[in-house]
């Protein structure tokens, strides 16, 4: 059999139409053979992220759906006694200090958040012929943006309704932190000496509003990733191995008093400060010094087909409660560092 050139075209002779190999039969035979030879990697790769609220809060879990939670306080007070209401009383007295308590409430808003998540049929049976399941893929994207959302309200509160965060609560004494020998309050341009009289300084003062009470002395610091970079980077002199970071945390008030002082790196420190410096957040980390509320975690309350859309639409809902300051002395911010 024999087989003429026709331009972009082969013909075998005697045997009918011709064949084309044209630029686009070429184009996706290379693509097949491409999608062929190629090594698929079966891995999803998610996006970046960092969701660190776990470790710098804690969550108190129940309650339903509601609007509002509630703490109860109670102050104590003495009347009367010669002794200005002490209680120490003479042999023959009849003035007697009388116990008094008011309480008090506090309420806390709490947020619901929502997202529906939508299974177009067709898409997921294309899906289903390269082992993904689209379902699974959009419940890790909403169960994500939970998590930010928890995160987002932890540190940065809902600014736009006057609800604060940690980093940015309004009833916390904010102080600038003091400058150096060199100069400036900024940390790179402290000597570790100085560093660490800025931290005892926060922690002191957390302990002096307390009463002196060491539950209500600061356990738990954050500050800014570039700073902590530079504690963990730097000696705390030519001759020595340890970190600023090491010579921080042993030689702290509190490590003195039996406190663990733990101090972390967060992204939301940064520009948290008075006129946008950045900012040292020193609190207790405990349930009865500072919590949020997360009274219905994540569910998915309902679904239902939509045949206008041939899709599966499944809503998801939870509700997210503001950060509790329980006791505000316990707390104090340091800008400037």
């Amino acid at each position: 059999m024999t087989y003429t050139a026709q331009g972009n075209t082969f013909t075998p002779q005697g045997l009918g139409a011709p064949r084309p190999m044209n630029d686009a039969a070429i184009g996706s035979g290379m693509a097949f053979l491409e999608g062929e030879l190629e090594k698929r990697d079966p891995r999803l790769l998610e996006p970046l992220q960092s969701v660190t609220w776990a470790r710098d809060i804690v969550a108190k879990t129940g309650g339903g759906w509601v609007d509002y939670t509630s703490n109860t306080f109670v102050d104590y007070a003495t009347s009367g006694g010669a002794t200005g209401g002490s209680g120490i009383i003479g042999g023959a007295t009849n003035d007697i200090p009388v116990m008094q308590a008011n309480l008090n409430k506090d309420i806390y808003k709490v947020f619901t958040f929502s997202n529906i998540l939508k299974v177009p049929f067709v898409d997921q049976a294309k899906l289903k012929n390269i082992g993904r399941s689209l379902d699974d893929i959009l419940d890790k994207g909403i169960r994500a943006n939970y998590n930010k959302s928890i995160d987002n309200v932890a540190y940065n509160g809902i600014p736009g309704i006057n609800v604060p965060g940690l980093v940015n609560n309004p009833n916390l004494v904010a102080t600038a932190a003091p400058n150096g020998v060199g100069g400036s309050p900024n940390w790179k341009n402290k000597t570790p000496d100085e560093i660490l009289d800025d931290v005892n300084a926060i922690i002191n003062a957390t302990w002096a509003a307390s009463e002196y009470d060491l539950t209500g002395m600061a356990n738990h610091i954050l500050i800014p990733p570039v700073q902590y970079t530079y504690l963990t980077g730097r000696k705390v002199s030519e001759a020595g191995t340890d970190s600023i970071l090491k010579f921080l945390l042993e030689n702290n008030i509190g490590k003195n008093q039996g406190i663990d002082l733990f101090i972390a790196p967060s992204r939301w420190c940064t520009g948290a400060g008075t006129g946008g410096t950045d900012r040292m957040v020193a609190y207790v980390n405990s349930d009865d010094r500072v919590n949020f509320d997360l009274t219905v975690p994540l569910s998915r309350v309902m679904t239902q087909p939509s045949v206008t859309e041939m899709a599966y639409m499944t809503a998801y809902a939870a509700q997210i409660g503001q950060v509790k300051f329980l006791y505000t002395q316990c707390a104090r911010y340091m800008d400037g560092i």
